[in-house]
C-alpha cells in the first residue's frame, strides 16, 4: 500500500468514525465551557481576572502550568520531530525541560514578589512607567502571537486528517473555530478559568502519553532495545536514526541552526508571557516555587514519553506515510494511536479519535492561556497605565482585556491559516528566541542589575524584538523551501532557521549599550527596595 493509500485509509478509518470523533470533541468543548462559565460567575475583580485571585496551591499551578506548557509542540511536533528526525528531533524534548531550571532558579520567585500582574509591572518599579510598559506590552503580544501561530496549525493539521478535509478552505477554517473559542475561553473565564482547563488538559494529556507508551512498549515487548532498532530500519536511515547529524549535521549551517536552537529553547522559558505570569496565580512565593517543581516533575516525565511516542511512530509507519500525511510531521502521534489500535478495527478509529480529541484539548488550553497573557499585558500595561496614566477602573480595565482577545485572536487565526504547514515545534522554538532576546535579557537586568536604566530596558527590548523578529522575516522558515510559510518565492538571506545564535546576545548587548551610553542616572532606592521585595517577598502582592 502507497504512502498515499494509508494516509487515506486513516481519513477513512477517522471518516467511518466520524460521529464518535464529533461527539469526543464536542464532549470536550462542552465540558471546558461549563467550566469556563462557572468560573466567569466567580471573577469579580483585576486580580480574579488576571491572576486568579491568587487562590491557587502549588501544585495546583504546577498542574497548569505543565498544562500550559506541554502545548500541541510539544504532543505533536516532538512525536513528528523524532519519528523524522530520530536523535536530532530529541533534541527539541532537552531543551524545552532544560529550560526549567533556568526558570526555576532565576526568574520564578523573584517575578512573583516583585510583579502584580504582568511583566511589565516588575520593569516599571524602577524605572519611567510609560515607556517601558508600552515596550513590555508590545513584546507580549508578539511573542504571544509566535506561540499561537504554532497552536493553531496543529489544530488544523489535527483536524483535518480526522475529518478527511484536504482543502485549505477547511484547514482555514478549523483554525478560526479555534480562535473563536480560545476568545469565549479568556473573555468570560479569565485567569480562573483557564487555570482549570489547562489543569483539566494537563490531566488528559499525560493520560493519553501514559496509554500510548503503554501501548508502543507492550509492541515490543518492554524492549526498548528492539523499539530503536526496528525504528532505525523502518526509518530507512539505518544507525545515522539513532546518532546526532541527521537534521542538525550535513553542513556548518545545520550545526549552526542546532546551537541557535539550542540556545532559544534553554533560554526562552523564562521570557514567555503566558507562562511567567502563571507565577502571580499563587498566594506566596514559596508557593511559585513549589509549582515550578511539580512542573519539572510532570514535564519531565512527559517528555521522557516523547521518546516512546516518536520512536514508536518511526518503528510502526513508514516515513513516506508520515510525511504524506503531514509534511512537518505533525500528525505522527495520531497516526501511532491509529497504527496501535489496529488500522482497519474499530478499536484503532477509537484510539485515534481519543487520541486527537486530547492533542485538540491541549491546544484550546494553550492558545487560552497564550491570549490571556497578551491581552492582559495590553490592557494592564498599555491600556491603564500608558493611555489612561493609571485612572482606570478596574471594569474598564477587564473590559479592554476583553476587547484586545477579540482583537489578537483575529490576527492569529489569520497568522495560524499561513502557517498550516509548518512544523509546530519548529514555530514554538521561534517563539521562545523572540522571548529570549527582547524579555529575558530586560528581566534579568532589572532584578540583578542595580545600574540598569529605562533606555537600556526600551534598547534591549525592542533591539531583541526587532532582531529575533526580521532575522526570522528573511529566514527558510518564511520562504525559500516546501515547508517555508510561502513556498513558492524565495527572499531568505539569513541562512539560520531559528535566529536564538544572533538576537540573544544582541538583545543583552544593547541593554548594556544602552545602560551605559545613557545620562540618566538610575534610581538605586528603588532597586534596594525591589532587591528586598524580589528576595523575600516583603510588600508582595
Amino acid at each position: 500500500m502507497s504512502p498515499a493509500q494509508h494516509t487515506l485509509l486513516a481519513a477513512g478509518e477517522a471518516s467511518e468514525h466520524r460521529p464518535l470523533i464529533i461527539t469526543l470533541f464536542a464532549v470536550f468543548v462542552a465540558a471546558t465551557l461549563v467550566i469556563t462559565v462557572w468560573a466567569g460567575r466567580q471573577t469579580r475583580d483585576a486580580a480574579d481576572f488576571y491572576a486568579g485571585g491568587r487562590q491557587f496551591t502549588g501544585f495546583q499551578n504546577g498542574l497548569a502550568v505543565s498544562g500550559d506548557y506541554m502545548s500541541a509542540a510539544s504532543f505533536l511536533g516532538i512525536a513528528g520531530a523524532i519519528a523524522l528526525f530520530g536523535y536530532d528531533g530529541f533534541l527539541y524534548s532537552i531543551g524545552f525541560l532544560v529550560a526549567w531550571l533556568v526558570a526555576l532558579l532565576l526568574v520564578a520567585e523573584p517575578l512573583r514578589n516583585s510583579g502584580r500582574y504582568t511583566m511589565g509591572d516588575v520593569l516599571a518599579y524602577r524605572m519611567r512607567q510609560r515607556p517601558v510598559r508600552t515596550a513590555a506590552g508590545t513584546s507580549t503580544i508578539v511573542v504571544s502571537i509566535f506561540y499561537l501561530l504554532a497552536q493553531m496549525a496543529g489544530a488544523g493539521v489535527l483536524v483535518s486528517l480526522l475529518l478527511g478535509i484536504t482543502s485549505d478552505g477547511g484547514k482555514i477554517g478549523i483554525v478560526a473555530l479555534v480562535g473563536l473559542l480560545m476568545i469565549v475561553y479568556v473573555t468570560i473565564g479569565g485567569m480562573k478559568g483557564t487555570t482549570w482547563v489547562q489543569m483539566v488538559k494537563a490531566v488528559l494529556l499525560i493520560a493519553g502519553a501514559v496509554l500510548l507508551t503503554f501501548l508502543v512498549l507492550l509492541k515490543f515487548h518492554f524492549n526498548v532495545s528492539d523499539l530503536l532498532g526496528t525504528a532505525a530500519t523502518n526509518s530507512g536511515k539505518g544507525s545515522a536514526f539513532l546518532e546526532p547529524g541527521l537534521k542538525y549535521g550535513a553542513t556548518g549551517t545545520t550545526k549552526l541552526d542546532f546551537i541557535s536552537l539550542g540556545i532559544a529553547l534553554v533560554l526562552g522559558t523564562a521570557g514567555l508571557p503566558h507562562i511567567l505570569i502563571r507565577f502571580y496565580t499563587v498566594p506566596t512565593a514559596k508557593a511559585a516555587r513549589k509549582s515550578v517543581i511539580w512542573a519539572i516533575g510532570l514535564i519531565g516525565a512527559f517528555y521522557l514519553m516523547t521518546l516512546a511516542l516518536g520512536f514508536g511512530a518511526a518503528a510502526l509507519i513508514k516515513p513516506d506515510e508520515i510525511i504524506t500525511s503531514n509534511k512537518a510531521g505533525n500528525t505522527a502521534a495520531p497516526l501511532l494511536a491509529l497504527h496501535l489500535g489496529g488500522t482497519h478495527s474499530d478499536w484503532g478509529a477509537i484510539l485515534l479519535a481519543t487520541i486527537s480529541a486530547v492533542a485538540f484539548a491541549t491546544i484550546l488550553a494553550v492558545v487560552a492561556g497564550l491570549t490571556l497573557a497578551s491581552s492582559s499585558s495590553f490592557a494592564h500595561d498599555i491600556y491603564a497605565n500608558v493611555i489612561k496614566k493609571g485612572q482606570a477602573t478596574e471594569k474598564q480595565e477587564i473590559n479592554a482585556a476583553r476587547y484586545a482577545t477579540v482583537g489578537i485572536g483575529a490576527v492569529s487565526i489569520v497568522l495560524g491559516a499561513l502557517s498550516r504547514d509548518l512544523n509546530v515545534a519548529g514555530l514554538v522554538a521561534l517563539a521562545f528566541a523572540v522571548a529570549a532576546s527582547a524579555n529575558l535579557p530586560t528581566l534579568l537586568y532589572s532584578l540583578f542589575w542595580k545600574r540598569f536604566t529605562t533606555a537600556g530596558a526600551l534598547w534591549s527590548i525592542y533591539g531583541g524584538l526587532v532582531t529575533a523578529v526580521g532575522l526570522v522575516l528573511f529566514s527558510p522558515v518564511v520562504s525559500g523551501k516546501p515547508t517555508s510559510m510561502f513556498p513558492d518565492v524565495d527572499f531568505h538571506w539569513f541562512p539560520l532557521e531559528n535566529p536564538g545564535i544572533i538576537s540573544i546576545p544582541v538583545g543583552f548587548l544593547l541593554g548594556a549599550l544602552g545602560t551605559l551610553l545613557s545620562k540618566e542616572v538610575p534610581d538605586t532606592g528603588k532597586y534596594a527596595e525591589l532587591e528586598v521585595r524580589s528576595l523575600t517577598g516583603t510588600g508582595a502582592h
